[in-house]
């Protein structure tokens, strides 16, 4: 019971900030750790926790009809191909190598995510060539994937950064397509870790209802400059973390 009264809160939490300006990943998992869940059950069910928000995001852009979706699905196939690789990568880990990567990490994750302050659509650059298109994109969608098996926090910026300036996509269409890849990706590191017996289903499925309530509640209001929410929140998360982390080892 613990570990719900623990990991519950801090999901919705991490569901509420992620709507209004993004980095509840970076929130979601280290709530499990807080738990003292393992850390390759942390791995395994934050990724059913976050299954909800994930379709529904890309849900949101297919309706909105943001997506390309011969270039979403490739791009999704290969993080998916990513996805398994870095999660058997990680099964294959030992827990306290993990959590001593952590350390260095998440900040990175974390200076990239919080400082990815989204907003207009920048200037219009030209397009790649459809072969180079698709041969970037996959290619990073690959790695990425690989990361978001591994570890998964800040896959979707990534995804986005890739997709808008290396891709140079508009800033929605690269938004909708990494949101098809990033579910992609879960349904695959998912998919290893219930494989691996990783996923502990009851405190899995009770977090993505505190998800799913705290996503509502932060899309149903308008906050302007969101990241000046989400950054100290994710900062103070993060330092606690690090302290526990560190008493750990």
């Amino acid at each position: 019971m613990d570990r719900f009264l623990i990991v519950c809160p801090l999901v919705f939490l991490a569901g509420f900030v992620d709507s209004i300006a993004g980095g509840g990943g970076l929130i979601s998992f280290p709530a499990y750790m807080f738990a003292g869940v393992p850390v390759h059950v942390t791995m395994g069910t934050s990724k059913l926790s976050a299954f909800p928000g994930a379709i529904t995001a890309a849900a949101r852009f297919a309706k909105g009809g943001y997506i390309r979706w011969r270039f979403a699905l490739s791009c999704a196939a290969a993080a998916f191909g990513g996805s398994i690789i870095g999660a058997g990568i990680a099964l294959q880990v030992d827990e306290g190598i993990i959590k001593s990567l952590m350390l260095v990490v998440l900040p990175v994750v974390a200076f990239y995510v919080l400082r990815n302050k989204g907003g207009e659509e920048e200037k219009r650059k030209e397009e790649l060539p459809p072969g180079q298109m698709y041969a970037a994109g996959m290619a990073a969608s690959f790695l990425i994937g690989m990361y978001d098996g591994f570890y998964g926090p800040g896959t979707g910026t990534f995804l986005i950064l890739v997709f808008s300036n290396v891709v140079r996509l508009g800033l929605k269409e690269a938004a909708g397509a990494a949101k098809v890849v990033n579910l992609c990706a879960d349904i695959g590191a998912l998919g290893t870790f219930f494989a691996g017996g990783k996923v502990d289903y009851r405190l899995g499925i009770a977090a993505a209802l505190f998800c799913i309530v705290g996503s509502y509640i932060g899309a149903g209001l308008v906050v302007k400059n969101g990241h000046r929410i989400v950054r100290p929140v994710v900062i103070v998360v993060l330092l606690l973390l690090f302290v526990k982390i560190g008493l750990e080892q």
